[in-house]
């Protein structure tokens, strides 16, 4: 396929779409940091990191997927390995978390680039082994493999990442057309698992749900997400307007540039504010299915909808933590929050899906 006939079949509105959230990211990142010394330069920082996710979303689309397909079984290994190479070998930042790895003087967090593993060799999984999917044993050997990352992010600890992981993987078994008896066990297995899993919590995850579930037990350590209602509620329909919020301007707001930056936009912008963003977002969501269903081969279905299923569960959470309906969990809003790692992984994703659509037809002759 040619050049032209790419560019041709490029989705165009997607691109238009996430450049307009990285932008309004950009803003509220300077309406959330301007007044701080050390932080001031995030903005740009963030600028400059748009340019390099632009560079990865390009290359990315125009690298043939289906090349993807001969690596994809390494992927898993390459997953595993980085993640022991955390447990063993792992920096915890000051955080308490060990989740960052020193590769040449520089820190690296796996499972940012882990996402994409994950989803490349479940896509090719489940694909190749399609034939076999109303046989238990096919569902679970999935499962197995999907356990060993999940206990290795689990233990670092880092439940908002292992729920991410989870429900990547849950979306993929879901699509790739596992009998509904199976789903159903699949279910009850959850269900009857969550006791355990509860009892197993430590640590910081340990304190947010029972905060979330208890917030008077600690009134000290519910001061984030008050502050964060409190933006939310004075933001009304319009907004106090940009960099005049009150709550972000005189430093109530905590983390006001990465985990609460939506509680930023609800006070400045306002309700109509927000909802244009999480629209926007839901329709980055709604383009990448659309491409989902045009896809040429099931292992480029799967990609897109796990690149979707990605985006989605991060809108949701990173949304619900902010208006007190979820625990805070430290997962980014897509193309908004501050951070390198998140904002190139994400211009990634969405590479991956301009290249599945760029291919989505067959050859045309003239």
């Amino acid at each position: 396929m040619s050049f032209r006939q790419l560019l041709r079949n490029f989705d165009w509105p997607l691109l238009l779409v996430v450049l307009l959230l990285c932008m309004i990211g950009v803003s509220m990142i300077y309406s959330a940091t301007a007044n701080t010394v050390d932080l001031s330069d995030l903005w740009l920082r963030q600028s400059i990191l748009i340019g390099v996710g632009l560079v990865a979303l390009f290359a990315v689309a125009f690298f043939d997927y289906r090349h993807l397909e001969l690596f994809s079984p390494l992927a898993y290994p390459v997953l595993v390995g980085s993640l022991l190479a955390v447990a063993f070998f792992g920096d915890t930042q000051g955080t308490g978390s060990q989740r960052w790895v020193n590769v040449g003087g520089t820190l690296v967090q796996p499972t940012e680039a882990g996402k994409f593993l994950l989803i490349i060799f479940f896509a090719w999984y489940l694909s190749w082994y399609r034939q076999y999917v109303n046989q238990l044993p096919y569902l679970f050997i999935a499962l197995a493999l999907l356990l060993v990352p999940l206990y290795l992010i689990y233990d670092q600890p880092d439940l908002g990442t292992t729920l991410n992981f989870a429900f990547i993987g849950g979306v993929l078994l879901l699509v790739s057309g596992i009998p509904y008896w199976q789903l159903g066990l699949l279910t009850i297995g959850v269900a009857a698992a969550t006791p355990v899993l509860y009892g197993t919590l430590r640590g910081y995850m340990l304190q947010r749900i029972e905060i979330f579930l208890n917030p008077e037990q600690n009134r000290a350590a519910t001061y984030n997400i008050e502050q964060a209602l409190i933006a939310i509620g004075g933001g009304g329909w319009l907004g106090q307007g940009w960099a005049h919020g009150s709550q972000n301007q005189l430093h109530f707001l905590r983390v006001r540039h990465t985990d609460f930056i939506f509680s930023v936009i609800a006070e400045e912008l306002g309700l109509i504010g927000t909802s244009i963003i999480v629209a926007l977002l839901l329709y980055v969501v709604w383009r990448i299915l659309n491409i989902a269903d045009k896809a040429q081969d099931p292992f480029g279905r799967l990609i897109a909808v796990g690149v979707a299923a990605l985006i989605f569960f991060q809108t949701v959470v990173s949304v619900g933590m902010n208006l007190n309906l979820m625990p805070v969990t430290g997962l980014p809003l897509p193309f908004v929050s501050y951070g390198g790692s998140s904002l190139v992984a994400m211009m990634f994703a969405v590479g991956l899906a301009q290249s599945i659509v760029m291919r989505h037809r067959k050859i045309e002759f003239f």
